[in-house]
């Protein structure tokens, strides 16, 4: 019930998570430390861009990191290696639905854009609350690709958004799914779910964020996905050329930039 990466698993794709993790570390991270000596699943680690920051916030837990992709794992460990070399980390290998952990292993689970590339997260959610003991928290974070607003506006950008959006949803995934991001987690049976948005703005006043969000993460993740959206007659030559140009556009001085991710966190009832 899982369904390829719809972003693919090429060296660009790396650089490019990375590059997201970082520059929305602050963001995503914010408020997310687990307790020393705390067992902690991370789930869908690929490369371990997120990885990195976990260990940063919470340098006394035990974290497991348990992917689908041998050859994520593999970067995973290579860029810990490089970029907190004192980290301990145990790497898994595993389905998200078929996970190799006893009931109740772990004390916190942290998800962080995986449901969307799943084709049944609520089977996956459901499954998850095996391996969280009674009163243990979850952690998930989504995007919605439908909460990106810019200046100036395009049809032709927007269209390239929707773009990835089908050809996610043709693959089984849901590039939208941070709006139903509690609806799921409640519907999976965890309780006290609290929901907060977490907004990236971005204008001209914030280069970092111009250039590392705007260009490096958002622009080239749909950028990306040019030759699939050829090849699936979603679009033609010209009106995705000019599609990533406009979005491009609103990296310049007098371009705005907004979109939402959504975090979550709940608890397991135990019953």
């Amino acid at each position: 019930m899982t369904v390829g990466y719809v972003h693919g698993y090429s060296q660009q794709e790396t650089g490019r998570l990375g590059d997201q993790a970082d520059t929305l570390a602050r963001l995503l991270h914010q408020g997310t430390a687990y307790p020393a000596g705390s067992r902690v699943l991370e789930v869908g680690c690929g490369v371990g861009a997120q990885t990195v920051h976990l260990v940063a916030s919470s340098p006394g837990a035990r974290i497991v990191a348990v992917d689908i992709a041998e050859d994520s794992l593999a970067r995973a460990r290579a860029r810990l290696a490089a970029q907190a070399p004192a980290a301990r980390v145990e790497w898994v290998l595993g389905d998200v639905l078929d996970l190799p952990f006893p009931d109740g292993s772990f004390d916190h689970l942290f998800v962080c854009f995986v449901l969307e590339h799943l084709t049944d997260p609520h089977r996956a959610l459901t499954g998850l609350r095996r391996l969280l003991r009674p009163g243990g928290t979850l952690t998930v974070i989504e995007g919605d690709h439908g909460t990106a607003v810019f200046h100036p506006d395009s049809a032709h950008a927007r269209a390239a958004i929707h773009c990835l959006v089908d050809l996610q949803a043709m693959a089984g995934g849901d590039a939208l799914i941070g709006r139903r991001v509690r609806p799921l987690l409640s519907a999976a049976g965890y309780r006290d779910v609290v929901v907060q948005p977490r907004t990236v703005y971005v204008d001209g006043a914030r280069p970092d964020l111009v250039e590392g969000f705007i260009r490096n993460t958002f622009t080239a993740m749909v950028a990306s996905m040019g030759p699939d959206a050829l090849a699936a007659g979603l679009t033609t030559p010209d009106e995705w050329r000019r599609g990533i140009a406009d979005l491009h556009r609103t990296a310049e001085p007098d371009g705005t930039f907004h979109y939402t991710f959504f975090k979550a966190v709940a608890v397991n009832p135990g019953t």
